[in-house]
């Protein structure tokens, strides 16, 4: 069903791009001729632009676990009130997210602060493609702000961690094809009855893709034994999958960083001037309140292309610098 609704939305996203496509080449004909249809074609490219924008942001999704669900959690850093409540407002932006991409999240578990703001969450997000767009918010995250919980009104600065993890499922498939495997037979060695020894009943089994080799030549049957050494393959093909899936765990745990200076991810400042700079992919953001109301679509897809081709966006000079 998962597969079926993916490949409807395709079907639909390809059906409403070919639409919009032609409204656009119609209207641009028609300023060709003279009629007066700029505007309609300044309000035609907007719907345009965000579907191609969400279109190659859906290619760009290309890890093993990119179309996955994800699990994320919040942490605020040192500093208090100051710091729980930026990580409460971190935590409302990714809700509002989302909200606004039809998705749906179950909090799991939430301790509140001292005062107000949270002292962690953790919740999941269901959805398609979620875990692949939710990394771009992986590490810490900075505020630069007039501080509401300071009388004298001075700026603070908080920080607040953000980790995302899939959604994997437990269950691992053991897919053993035919032609992966070699399969030896040969006499059984050792003590053993006169058929044992002299008969080809010992079955060798090399698993190319990993490398794993198992044998058996307990039973007089060579059929008996390369049922016993097809479980045995079984067994350590399926403790192989579990060791990949703690080495990935280990790299994820390693890949968090300290809450602190230096270690961000991206800044949101609102004084003395207002932005959001996300410092891996350079791009800025000069309307804070959208994104912290969970319009994280241009950051998203400013990171994805950095991930995939290393390149940065241009930097805005309409803002000062760091």
């Amino acid at each position: 069903m998962q597969d079926r609704k993916r490949l409807e939305e395709a079907v639909a996203s390809h059906a409403k791009i070919t639409s919009l496509t032609d409204d656009l080449d119609t209207l641009f004909e028609l300023l060709r001729e003279g009629e007066d249809v700029a505007a309609d074609i300044m309000r035609e490219l907007k719907p345009y632009q965000a579907l191609l924008g969400k279109l190659e942001t859906a290619m760009l999704l290309s890890g093993d676990n990119d179309s996955l669900a994800a699990i994320m959690t919040i942490h605020p850093g040192a500093g208090g009130t100051e710091s729980q409540d930026w990580a409460e407002m971190l935590m409302r932006m990714y809700l509002r997210w989302v909200e606004r991409n039809g998705m749906t999240a179950v909090i799991t578990d939430r301790l509140e602060g001292e005062g107000a703001g949270i002292k962690s969450v953790t919740f999941e997000v269901n959805g398609q493609n979620a875990f692949g767009m939710l990394q771009s918010e992986i590490g810490v995250h900075r505020l630069v702000r007039i501080s509401p919980f300071d009388a004298n009104a001075r700026r603070h600065t908080s920080f607040a961690s953000v980790f995302v993890y899939p959604q994997i499922d437990d269950e691992i498939k053991i897919d053993i094809k035919e032609g992966d495997l070699r399969i030896d037979t040969f006499r059984a060695g050792g003590a053993g009855g006169q058929h044992v020894n002299m008969t080809d009943s010992a079955v060798r089994i090399t698993h190319f893709p990993t490398g794993i080799v198992v044998q058996c030549q307990n039973e007089r049957s060579q059929f008996k034994n390369k049922d016993s050494a097809m479980k045995q393959l079984r067994a350590k093909m399926y403790e192989h999958e579990l060791e990949k899936k703690r080495v990935e765990s280990r790299k994820t745990e390693a890949s968090k960083l300290e809450i602190n200076f230096g270690s961000q991810v991206r800044n949101y400042v609102m004084a003395p001037y207002r932005m959001v700079k996300d410092l891996r992919s350079r791009l800025t953001v000069g309307d804070v309140d959208r994104v912290l109301d969970g319009d994280l679509e241009d950051l998203i897809h400013s990171w994805l292309v950095w991930r995939k081709t290393g390149k940065t966006v241009k930097e805005s000079a309409e803002f000062p610098p760091d």
